[in-house]
């Protein structure tokens, strides 16, 4: 004997509410595709091609990625922005020192949270200006403080050996609050009968804050890495507007700054779409690096 099982048949309005759902669910697809997926495999063609933006591409084999390779001003570029990300592990020791800070109980901390914070909402094309008048090398506020302890301080954003570490010292001054912000509260929920047991156990502050406090608050300074390293390697107002040559001898031009010039200034947007594809690949294998790494940390710990 064999029984067949019959579905429910559902209602008009149970139909209608399904359709209302899929057409919900596929704003966000279309926007996907049309946004995000085909602008991604469009550049991937583009980069095998010798395209100005105006006419048809001429499809021309792996030529852009040979070109690459031997431009000087791509590696230039590319150095330099893997040299202003030195920026972030000195940026997330500041923040976790201002968290601890600000984790304490004492009056003000509210204020100071807000003033720190203030950077990250701002406006990058206005903090990029401030900061071009601060490193202004005859009337800057830099040099003018640098003066009254007898340093006469350099011209910043024109010197080589000067230009990196300037806009370093930005990057890491704009991104304290939202690092700082995410420490806060990591710290905030470590229990406290792990510092109290410690303690009772003769553990000293320092052996806490090691065995403890770091372990705690090691899924942010993965999330801060990571999403770190993606905006660092994405990095071009700032340098646009402060130095919107590239800089002395090219040395403040990042990988994005030179691509935006080589696709809207010189029109080669096929050259400049193999060197974006380049780009993303880096910041993909460097991102799985660090999520191989976080894993085999995690691993040990257990």
């Amino acid at each position: 004997m064999t029984t067949t099982i019959t579905r429910p048949r559902r209602s008009r309005l149970h139909r209608k509410e399904h359709r209302a759902a899929l057409a919900f669910v596929a704003i966000p697809v279309i926007g996907f595709l049309l946004f995000t997926l085909f602008p991604l495999l469009f550049s991937v063609y583009a980069s095998f091609t010798n395209w100005n933006g105006i006419s048809a591409p001429v499809f021309k084999g792996l030529d852009n990625y040979t070109k690459m390779f031997g431009d000087r001003y791509f590696l230039q570029s590319l150095w330099n922005t893997l040299y202003m990300m030195i920026g972030i592990p000195i940026g997330l020791v500041i923040s976790l020192a201002l968290a601890l800070a600000m984790n304490r109980k004492m009056r003000g901390t509210t204020f100071f949270r807000t003033v720190y914070y203030l950077p990250v909402i701002s406006s990058i094309a206005a903090v990029a200006i401030l900061w071009q008048w601060a490193f202004n090398g005859d009337f800057g506020l830099i040099n003018q403080g640098l003066a009254l302890v007898g340093i006469d301080g350099p011209n910043w954003l024109q010197d080589t050996a000067t230009v990196k570490p300037a806009l370093i010292i930005m990057a890491i001054w704009k991104g304290l609050g939202y690092s700082m912000l995410l420490y806060l509260a990591a710290l905030q929920s470590v229990p406290r009968y792990l510092y109290e047991a410690a303690a009772l156990d003769g553990a000293t502050a320092w052996q806490q804050f090691r065995h403890i406090t770091i372990p705690m608050v090691r899924p942010v300074t993965f999330f801060l890495i990571v999403t770190s390293i993606i905006g660092g390697s994405q990095i071009f107002v700032e340098i646009n507007i402060m130095t919107p040559t590239g800089g002395p001898e090219f040395q403040s031009a990042s990988i994005v700054w030179y691509i935006w010039q080589k696709a809207f200034d010189n029109l080669q947007m096929g050259y400049a779409s193999a060197m974006s594809v380049v780009l993303g690949l880096l910041v993909f294998v460097i991102t799985f690096i660090q999520f191989r790494l976080n894993r085999r940390n995690q691993f040990s710990i257990d």
